[in-house]
């Protein structure tokens, strides 16, 4: 008897995603960075699983807890305690962080609540920050809120990310 693989079907948008992302980035020689906390690095390892991936991405930066945004990224103390690391302005921090620590041309920074611990009141899980900073444009930042259990948030955390990546890439000239 043979052993069926089973098919992670959400998976299937992220990296056709990744392998858009990947040619509009090459198009127009740019190059990327990183910065998650709720998705450990599943973006940059989507992102790099494409063959090639050396061309266009820069680094990434892993950094869960606080201490690491602030000693890794220069996220302010003063912004975490007042917006919580689960918010637009330490997603815009992050974002701008990781542009001035790598070489990359744009930046994208995702934050939140995988869950299932974690969550608040006005913070429940499937919340997510995300924040994406090009050198010639303003930093956009938003807010979503993911339906699922902890993977599920992540894989639309990564997802909503390449989404926004791309729509940014394809507005530049």
């Amino acid at each position: 008897m043979g052993i069926i693989a089973k098919i992670d079907y959400m998976s299937l948008e992220p990296c056709k995603l990744a392998k858009k992302t990947a040619l509009t980035l090459r198009k127009k020689k740019l190059t990327l960075a990183v910065a998650e906390s709720c998705t450990g690095g599943l973006l940059a390892a989507t992102i790099t699983a494409i063959s090639g991936s050396s061309t266009y991405f820069e680094r990434g930066f892993v950094v869960y807890s606080n201490i690491a945004k602030q000693e890794i990224l220069g996220v302010k103390t003063t912004t975490l305690k007042k917006y919580g690391a689960v918010s637009e302005k330490v997603a815009k921090e992050m974002a701008l962080g990781t542009l001035k620590h790598s070489h990359a041309d744009i930046s994208i920074a995702i934050t939140g609540i995988a869950g299932p611990t974690g969550a608040s009141k006005n913070k429940p899980i499937g919340t997510v920050c995300f924040a994406l900073s090009y050198l010639e444009l303003p930093i956009k930042t938003v807010t979503m809120h993911f339906k699922g259990q902890r993977n599920l948030v992540r894989t639309q955390a990564v997802t909503f990310a390449l989404k926004m990546l791309l729509q940014t890439l394809e507005s530049l000239n």
